[in-house]
């Protein structure tokens, strides 16, 4: 045992995440770190079609929404603050023409349905039990979009509120797509508004419902990353400066983590070049003139072009264009 940390023992899936599997990722802002990794790696990830989610019932109903998919009309939205919003929806689909924000909102529902079909894995990060309840309507809203505080009742879901509606959309996605897998995490981001307290009641409700769900149904898993960053790191060094989001160190571990223990491993060391490839793509040379740069940007080119013939379902068209010159 190492006498510095506590370690956390993870189990790695039957079958795990290879090359070219599709994933959907849907959840809190947390998820963003593992999808834009994933991204990087050229596997082919959907992420947040209703934008950032947090607490379960919004992400079930967004994946119950993609399975139809519910098309929005323009009573679904309402207008404040010079937008055109959705209750439904982040902010990044809100704008000041009615029609172009159902056209954002529409095109998402409609990949989203597509991709949700085909996916290997669905990956749902939970962020907190909270939800936000519009008075007038009684409906549970994923966004406040800064509507005034008085519009909203809050209420901290039970486990078992929780559990009825992911149970839901868990059965009804399993039954169009019997093959994927779905790996639950919680988000380590500290919803410190709420208070302290009440948030470690909120995380712990979500920890409760996702172990549940995962005892109860096949090809169902769940990756410890609120623990590895609570748990295993355990320090406020691994902190941006609100003290509330990991930072890039913490982060960086959680996803190195993932990767360790969910991608197969030949999956990893094809993972490991396409890394390097993009980190010689994002360096800026000093001197891009000298006979040394266009020998770097020669070898790079032969390596990625050698990637792309062993792995043609892999685009490197961006690489391929970089390394040739086309960007440089």
């Amino acid at each position: 045992m190492d006498p510095f940390y506590i370690p956390i023992q993870i189990a790695s899936p039957e079958e795990r995440l290879r090359y070219p599997q599709k994933v959907l990722l849907s959840g809190s802002c947390f998820t963003e770190h593992i999808g834009n990794h994933l991204a990087d790696l050229k596997f082919e990830a959907l992420q947040n079609p209703n934008g950032i989610l947090f607490d379960p019932i919004s992400v079930a109903n967004s994946l119950i929404s993609y399975l139809e998919p519910v098309i929005y009309e323009p009573e679904h939205l309402f207008y404040l603050n010079e937008l055109w919003q959705s209750w439904r929806h982040h902010g990044i689909f809100s704008d000041t023409d009615q029609q172009k924000s159902l056209d954002k909102i529409n095109l998402s529902q409609r990949k989203a349905h597509a991709f949700l079909k085909q996916a290997d894995w669905l990956m749902i990060t939970l962020g907190s039990s909270f939800t936000y309840i519009l008075k007038e309507e009684n409906f549970g809203v994923a966004n406040c979009h800064r509507a005034p505080g008085n519009w909203f009742n809050k209420k901290l879901l039970t486990v078992d509120e929780m559990l009825a509606k992911l149970d839901e959309a868990l059965h009804r996605i399993f039954e169009i797509n019997p093959k994927i897998q779905i790996v639950f995490t919680i988000s380590p981001v500290r919803h410190i508004r709420d208070g302290v307290i009440e948030n470690n009641r909120s995380k712990a409700r979500l920890i409760e419902a996702a172990h549940q769900l995962v005892n109860k149904f096949n090809r169902t898993y769940y990756f410890p990353a609120y623990e590895l960053v609570i748990d295993v790191l355990r320090d406020y060094r691994f902190y941006d400066k609100d003290l509330v989001h990991p930072n890039y160190m913490a982060t960086n571990y959680v996803v190195e983590s993932f990767m360790e223990y969910y991608l197969a491993p030949d999956s990893r060391l094809l993972g490991e070049d396409i890394r390097k490839l993009q980190i010689s793509r994002k360096h800026r040379p000093l001197h891009p003139g000298t006979d040394a740069h266009r020998r770097f940007l020669e070898d790079q080119y032969k390596k990625t072009k050698e990637l792309s013939e062993k792995y043609p379902l892999l685009d490197f068209k961006e690489e391929l264009s970089y390394f040739s010159g086309g960007n440089g």
